[in-house]
């Protein structure tokens, strides 16, 4: 196998005859990133019909403002579920950030030599996350474990129990959801999670690095002697993960105007809820850009109803939970499914002819 064979999406076997075109829209109506999109439609046509107020302009704006960070870290965070690693300390990144953020600026710093210092410490944070992994050869659930406790220990540190406000109103304004790009109804936020997304899926979906990551993900042993840089890959993708992680602690900071060390506490839950229930397979292998993007905008419809309607923060960590189980769960009973239909019409020496690819994660 090399890097430029490796499919993102399950294909026909070798010889058998092609798709048609009634089968290749079939197999993509089944995928689970596409009931995903289906569902966030239908949610917010929910929202539409029943919630009062949900239709504002300035509602819509908040909605997806609000999501914003969760959607940035998302992006590279699917690169790293696709390869088969996983970052649960992007939310303590975020932490670090936005406390090195408050930290510096109270210190008298101009904002602008603040913005690449941080950077730089997200990347730092990925190294050591990449480091730990490629190089120690530890597991990347429990490396990151470990180090979302040490960057929130970090975040308390650099700014202790303070919260630093008054930032430039030439920054703040930008982050926020009254203040659109010039010509358009996006905000700066989502302008740029946008422009982003669209350089990630090109990145994944069209690319050798792409298939390298699906190869990646799918056997790792067989990525390395077909002769793709696993480590290196790696490595870089958790560098990735800590610089966007530690920019959306910028974002973050200047969209609430406030710099504190518990800022986004509990993010990491909603990127692997969003990235999963897109169709992402946490061992890695499967999954499109489309599918995370979807995830991403589902949970944000989903807590800005909540929130409309009045429901409990409680009551929204246990949908946010209940959906994260989903992703994970119901991807795996329709493979387990398909497995006993086949291995049935084998038995029964009835050639099943359902394209290849439908109902799968990918």
């Amino acid at each position: 196998m090399t890097p430029e064979s490796t499919p993102s999406a399950p294909a026909a076997a070798k010889g058998d005859p092609p798709l048609s075109a009634g089968q290749r829209l079939r197999a993509t109506a089944l995928r689970w990133d596409t009931a995903v999109g289906v569902l966030f439609v239908a949610v917010f046509a929910v929202g539409l019909g029943t919630t009062d107020g949900f239709s504002a302009s300035g509602n819509l704006a908040f909605a997806f403002n609000d999501i914003i960070e969760v959607g940035l870290i998302a992006l590279p965070m699917t690169l790293l579920v696709v390869a088969g690693q996983v970052d649960l300390s992007v939310a303590s990144m975020l932490g670090l950030g936005s406390a090195l953020t408050g930290n510096l600026w109270n210190a008298g710093w101009a904002f602008e030599a603040i913005v690449p210092v941080v950077l730089l410490v997200g990347v730092a944070g990925g190294l050591l996350n990449g480091w730990l992994v490629t190089r120690v050869g530890l597991p990347s659930l429990a490396v990151t474990i470990g180090t979302l406790a040490l960057y929130r220990g970090l975040a308390s540190v650099v700014l202790g129990s303070d919260a630093v406000t008054d930032f430039p109103s030439a920054y703040a304004k930008l982050a926020v959801d009254t203040t659109t790009v010039p010509g358009t109804f996006l905000t700066y936020p989502v302008a740029l999670f946008v422009v982003l997304a669209v350089v990630t899926a090109v990145v994944l979906h069209s690319t050798r690095v792409g298939r390298s990551l699906f190869a990646i993900g799918a056997q790792e042993d067989a990525a390395w002697f077909a002769g793709i840089r696993v480590k290196r890959i790696k490595l870089l993708l958790f560098v990735a993960t800590g610089l966007v992680s530690s920019f959306a602690g910028i974002v973050f900071t200047l969209r609430y105007g406030s710099a504190r060390a518990d800022n986004g506490l509990g993010f990491e839950m909603l990127v692997i809820a969003s990235v999963l229930l897109g169709g992402v397979d946490f061992d890695g292998g499967r999954g499109t850009l489309f599918g995370a993007v979807a995830g991403v905008l589902l949970i944000g419809v989903l807590k800005n109803l909540l929130t409309l309607n009045d429901v409990a923060n409680e009551v929204q960590v246990i949908v946010t939970g209940a959906l994260l189980v989903a992703s994970v769960l119901t991807p795996r009973l329709v493979a387990a499914l398909e497995e006993r239909r086949h291995r049935r019409a084998a038995s029964t020496g009835v050639e099943d002819r359902r394209p290849e690819g439908a109902a799968t994660t990918s």
